[in-house]
């Protein structure tokens, strides 16, 4: 596939107020797209604007959460009478939650599913018809290792993720004859505000660690992906080690996540 250029493209970046969206955002600006950035907190939203703005950069905001219909018909209708029309949807925004499973409310896991999986697929539902309009279009899904390979104590965010990797999987192969490419991107742990703003974390564990990917590193592989034409990418040799042990030998894998995991 020809190199994908991204001067004047169009695009959605959802969760832009922080970490990857934020450097998914400020980014693409710098490469000439036109950004659409959502996300729940406004002020952060606009810090972004003007950085982008104040470089030359184009960067309209919408405010709200994405899983709210009327957030999503408002991001998609600025795209087509402020940009008129859209090139690359980035599905960025997530949530997660850490404790165990059978501790947990039924809740959180049906919160976690709305956020990392049902907002996705609607967001994409809904923007289709404009996204076959496009020039090269391309869906990115940002999901993670963990939907590979799942772990203890995340069990709804894993399950939510091998969701998001399956859909992903299966719609890229129905709409190939749109020309409309998907990406999945799967980082493993980024040093990021992922694990602050978590719905619950009932370990009382510190979740961060030493030799987290930045999230402006994250942000540029997938650029990279997305220019390439890639499919799938699995950002660390720890994150691809772990995928292929668990395929190669999964009792040794499971044994591993059940040691050290928990």
């Amino acid at each position: 596939m020809a190199k994908r250029e991204l001067n004047r493209k169009r695009a959605i970046v959802t969760g832009a107020s922080s970490g990857i969206g934020w450097h998914l955002a400020k980014q693409l600006a710098a490469l000439g797209v036109e950004i659409v950035a959502c996300a729940r907190r406004e002020d952060r939203l606009e810090q972004l604007a003007v950085e982008i703005q104040s470089v030359g950069g184009k960067c309209i905001i919408v405010a709200g959460d994405i899983t709210s219909k009327a957030t999503r018909k408002e991001l998609i209708e600025t795209c087509a009478s402020q940009l008129g029309g859209l090139d690359l949807l980035i599905n960025n925004a997530g949530v997660g939650a850490m404790g165990r499973f059978d501790e947990a409310d039924a809740d959180r896991l049906r919160q976690v599913f709305e956020v990392n999986f049902f907002a996705i697929a609607d967001m994409i539902r809904e923007s289709l018809s404009m996204l076959k309009q496009g020039n090269h279009p391309m869906i990115v899904n940002m999901s993670s290792v963990l939907g590979h390979r799942a772990a203890p104590l995340k069990s709804e965010y894993c399950a939510s993720k091998f969701a998001l990797h399956g859909f992903s999987d299966s719609i890229r192969a129905e709409l190939a004859g749109n020309g409309v490419d998907l990406l999945l991107v799967s980082p493993s742990t980024t040093d990021s505000e992922f694990f602050d703003h978590a719905l619950e974390d009932n370990t009382h564990r510190n979740w961060k660690r030493r030799g987290a990917m930045p999230p402006e590193v994250v942000a540029a592989k997938t650029i990279r992906a997305i220019r390439k034409g890639k499919h799938e990418i699995i950002l660390t040799h720890g994150g691809r080690f772990i995928v292929w042990l668990d395929r190669l030998i999964p009792g040794i894998a499971n044994r591993i996540m059940a040691r050290f995991g928990q």
